[in-house]
């Protein structure tokens, strides 16, 4: 049985139903800001590897970055934003491969 939700010391639902979306939510929240987090992270390291010109580092964090762009694509951002930051990604790391 869910007991009183209580989000910043005030208590909101009364409906069990409501009361159970409130604590849904805020789980899918905080694991959103986790991938996003994570996204951004994968997506920095590949930068940084392509800004550096290290041919050996760029092809795993270009791997890595792709993959997580990915799988985040629905579900932290829209599709069309993941594919063009791969899009980009992949065309810098091509130039910086040169």
């Amino acid at each position: 049985m869910i007991k009183s939700v209580k989000i910043k010391g005030k208590k909101l639902a009364n409906h069990k139903s409501s009361k159970k979306r409130i604590l849904v939510n805020e789980k899918k929240r905080k694991t959103n800001i986790s991938r996003k987090n994570a996204t951004r992270t994968v997506v920095k390291k590949a930068v940084k590897a392509i800004e550096t010109k290290d041919k050996a580092a760029i092809l795993p964090a270009m791997k890595a970055a792709e993959s997580k762009l990915a799988k985040s694509a629905k579900k932290v951002m829209p599709k069309k934003r993941a594919s063009r930051k791969i899009s980009r990604l992949a065309k810098s790391a091509n130039k910086a491969a040169k």
